[in-house]
């Protein structure tokens, strides 16, 4: 996996974390859904990494 990518990856689930956090806590429930779904985005980028690195390795 680049190191940009891991970063990048890296970088949407603290945004998104940050945004589920910040949405808990002013009772925002749309913030809340945005971070969790920031979260889940940054999961998949980094799977799909990962897959790629596997298949170069063969």
């Amino acid at each position: 996996m680049a190191a940009d990518d891991k970063i990048d990856n890296q970088s949407d689930k603290l945004k998104g974390k940050v945004k589920e956090t910040a949405g808990t806590l002013n009772g925002d429930e749309e913030l809340r859904h945005e971070g969790k779904a920031d979260q889940t985005k940054g999961d998949i980028k980094q799977a799909g990494e990962k897959i790629k690195d596997a298949f170069k390795s063969n």
